[in-house]
């Protein structure tokens, strides 16, 4: 996942106010304790702050690949 398509999956799942909260403030344990934006700012790859970020919002399975993302193999 390119960090585009994270922007772009946050959009599309969250919208674009909220999702912008929840990568500024919501602090993410998966990811080290650090929001979406630190992680991001410390190299953190995007498909793993995609990931933690939907555990901590309980996004289903089935949505958690966004607009424009491919599928995951199978």
């Amino acid at each position: 996942m390119r960090l585009s398509e994270f922007r772009i999956a946050v959009t599309d799942e969250f919208g674009d106010a909220y999702g912008r909260v929840l990568t500024r403030d919501l602090v993410l344990g998966a990811v080290g304790g650090l929001t979406a934006d630190q992680a991001i700012k410390a190299g953190v790859a995007p498909r793993e702050i995609w990931n933690a970020l939907c555990d901590a919002s309980d996004v289903p399975l089935e949505r958690r690949y966004g607009v424009g993302l491919r599928e995951p193999r199978n």
